[in-house]
């Protein structure tokens, strides 16, 4: 019991929103952060400021908001993690919905974090205020507004779990400013510790489903696999690959699905760049 309790006051700490924002960052593998500063973001970006000279987290600045969704996007599709960029409230927050819906279209894992103002003047018209929570509903696999810095944590493994699981796609944090700056008993959430009611994305193939389609394949007389960007998410390049080669089937692929076959594969015929079904002139 003792040794249970010593370890809970370890974990246990006085803290910010803002640190309890950076260290679960931290904890969930951020080692780059693209964004902008402004001012109802600031709490946050002065812990962003320790934490990078720590040497624990690289933030690069960019010249606009927009530029920081894009960069974040890109970040996510080369490396396969979630991208994570910084705005703040008002024109800083709508700046950033052009990156936001790119990536929801796309189905890029992003986790956007924007400032906003206290808690106290949301709703008032506020200088700077903006529902950038109602504004990015339709282009966000989900949101969340922090109204209490003792959810911090759990929102932030929440919101990477959800945008990184099932069909990626990018989750909003709106953070007001009060929220950043109040102190709190801060306890971590651990990646991965999360398990969500209601949220059971599929992730295995259905059986009967893949054994009707192998049938169709078989009795096909000129079959051809086309490709899309959900084969890169999955990582199903070397399945792709077993099927063609198994079956001897030609590989186009959308723009999304290009590289998840090689294109100098003798099954390879090329990307699909037709808008629509190519018609057939008779003699």
């Amino acid at each position: 019991m003792k040794s249970t309790e010593q370890a809970h006051s370890v974990q246990m700490q006085r803290a910010t929103g803002a640190y309890a924002l950076i260290d679960s960052l931290k904890r969930h593998g951020v080692k780059h952060i693209f964004g902008y500063p402004g001012g109802a973001i600031l709490p946050i970006y002065d812990e962003l400021y320790r934490a990078e000279s720590a040497g624990d987290i690289q933030h690069i600045l960019v010249r606009h908001e927009q530029g920081a969704t894009h960069a974040a996007d890109a970040y996510s599709r080369a490396t396969g993690k979630v991208g994570v960029c910084f705005g703040t409230s008002g024109p800083g927050a709508t700046n950033l919905v052009t990156g936001i819906a790119t990536a929801q279209m796309d189905s890029i894992p992003m986790v956007i974090i924007t400032g906003q103002v206290g808690r106290a003047s949301i709703g008032t018209d506020a200088f700077q205020e903006t529902d950038i929570f109602g504004i990015t509903l339709p282009i966000v696999k989900h949101s969340y507004v922090v109204r209490d810095p003792r959810d911090m944590a759990r929102i932030v493994a929440e919101a990477f779990h959800i945008a990184s699981t099932g069909r990626p796609g990018p989750v909003l944090i709106d953070v007001p400013k009060d929220v950043g700056l109040e102190q709190f008993d801060y306890v971590p959430v651990e990646p991965g510790s999360i398990k969500l009611a209601g949220y059971r994305p599929t992730v295995k193939g259905n059986p009967r489903q893949i054994n009707q389609a192998l049938q169709l394949i078989q009795e096909a007389q000129r079959p051809l696999l086309y490709v899309g960007g959900g084969a890169i998410a999955a990582g199903a390049h070397s399945e792709v690959l077993e099927l063609a080669e198994h079956f001897q089937i030609p590989v186009t692929t959308t723009l999304m699905g290009k590289g998840a076959f090689d294109e100098h594969h003798p099954l390879s015929v090329g990307i699909w760049e037709c808008t629509a079904p190519p018609t057939l002139t008779l003699p």
